[in-house]
């Protein structure tokens, strides 16, 4: 939730703490802040976020495997309320570079959470739940995102006497998980096969599961036997580690889709969309509060289809469709002054490419993160993820001007292309993981690369040229 909360809360008081800036400057130097100095300065406030973020979900594995899940949650509190406290006292102190600081703890928070919490709700999930559980990271990133927009409007803390307490309201979730938290058990799966704690586990399941916890407690001990003398691996020896690496290149992949599908550019274009279709500038925060809204309930609906149609089937699904929005959006883009309906056809190509993105890619990702690993892999490969997803934020955040800039509306070809691919490789590459267990899913890549690994030599059924071809530039990748 604070994740998604500060992605949306900032862009409300944009102008506010930009005149904050320049009293202060002002004050200090006695003259006014120059433009550049100024846009870089705001810049900074909005962008430090991606990198607090990448450092905490760098720390976030390690955390969870010294603190475990639940403690690493608690302890991850601190950083949101040392936020708040520094972005409340930047207003009073005529401290600007209080909002960097904190804005930067703001994102070690939401680093360390959206890689520990994925990894607490899917140990502690029956398998048969998992996807429906999993999807609570989706949902609410999704209501943090709606909620920031929400408060951010004029009618409640969008004035500008109130942006220093706006951007504080961080700490409500925190102190609120600080009270909560510690009546759950730690995860189960942590506390046997990491811990070695056989009562711990047992009174944990009992709590999670009632009386009713045999068939969990009998997969939980048959990958403990099974990862027996593993120690919790760090991320490079999961880079080294031949046997798991298309599962590592399928989250690499998915991570850095997720960011780089298009999303962003949706939510850029937006408000130039609502111009041109005739919204007044005084209702316009409120279409985009709808936009906000059609995510939640997109992600509220795939929670409820995921353990009916599939991980597999929802993901490409949405790429598939996310795809034909993109083909779309240009052709609206480049013909909007041919028709009055045209504007209107590119608003609900927003809200079609919104509700394909919230279908697929923006909830599932993170489910298939927590199950292609087993318990010894698992955290390092959120460290890996996670980064992989904020640096493609980063990038995305830098880059994506330029590539307008240069391109206009065919920059959506370029989100075409990366789309279509991501559809075709989930296809070829994924298997269905819905009802299995950890170890089901590892042994079916297993199963499936020993098959590649003989067509690729020749024994067996053949393979195609590019099924050959894409084999081929896979491994020239993991011997590079």
């Amino acid at each position: 939730f604070i994740y998604g909360y500060n992605i949306s809360v900032i862009n409300a008081p944009t102008t506010y703490v930009q005149s904050f800036i320049n009293e202060t400057w002002r004050e200090r130097y006695q003259t006014n802040i120059s433009e550049d100095v100024l846009t870089l300065l705001w810049s900074t406030i909005v962008s430090i976020f991606t990198v607090g973020g990448f450092i905490g979900v760098t720390i976030g594995g390690t955390l969870s495997v010294k603190l475990g899940r639940k403690g690493t949650l608690l302890t991850n509190n601190i950083f949101a309320l040392t936020a708040a406290l520094l972005i409340g006292l930047s207003y009073p102190t005529g401290l600007f570079e209080l909002l960097i600081i904190g804005r930067f703890f703001t994102g070690i928070n939401a680093g360390i959470g959206i890689c520990v919490q994925p990894l607490y709700l899917g140990e502690i999930a029956p398998t048969s739940l998992r996807g429906a559980m999993g999807m609570g990271t989706s949902i609410f990133i999704t209501i943090g995102i709606l909620t920031g927009q929400v408060i951010g409007l004029k009618e409640l803390l969008g004035k500008e006497e109130y942006w220093p307490i706006l951007l504080s309201t961080t700490c409500i979730p925190a102190i609120l998980q600080l009270l909560i938290l510690p009546w759950f058990p730690e995860s189960p799966r942590f506390l046997l096969i990491d811990r070695g704690d056989d009562e711990g586990c047992k009174k944990a399941l009992k709590q999670l599961h009632c009386a009713d916890y045999d068939c969990e407690w009998e997969d939980i001990e048959k990958e403990r036997n099974n990862l027996v003398d593993f120690q919790a691996k760090k991320p490079w020896e999961l880079l080294s580690d031949r046997s798991i690496r298309w599962q590592l290149l399928t989250i690499i992949l998915l991570n850095a889709a997720q960011q780089l599908n298009g999303i962003n550019a949706i939510y850029f274009y937006a408000d130039y969309l609502f111009k041109q279709a005739g919204i007044p500038a005084d209702t316009r925060p409120y279409v985009t509060v709808g936009t906000g809204a059609c995510e939640c309930i997109t992600a509220l609906t795939c929670g409820m289809l995921i353990e009916c149609l599939g991980r597999k089937v929802l993901i490409t699904g949405g790429y598939t469709l996310m795809s034909i929005c993109c083909v779309l959006f240009t052709l609206t883009l480049t013909f909007q002054d041919a028709s009055p309906v045209i504007p209107y056809l590119s608003m609900a190509c927003v809200f079609a490419f919104i509700l394909s993105f919230g279908l697929g890619p923006g909830g599932v990702t993170n489910i298939l993160t927590t199950e292609l690993f087993t318990q010894t892999s698992r955290p390092a490969a959120y460290m890996i993820a996670g980064s992989v997803n904020w640096l493609s934020f980063f990038f995305i955040g830098l880059v994506f001007p330029f590539i307008v800039i240069g391109l206009q509306q065919y920059c959506f070809l370029v989100f075409l292309v990366i789309c279509s691919l991501m559809a075709v490789y989930i296809y070829l590459v994924i298997p269905e993981t819905k009802n299995k267990t950890f170890l089901e899913i590892q042994n079916e890549f297993q199963t499936s690369k020993s098959r590649k690994d003989r067509s690729a030599d020749g024994v067996g059924t053949t393979l195609s040229i590019y099924e050959k071809f894409f084999l081929t530039k896979v491994n020239s990748f993991f011997a590079i």
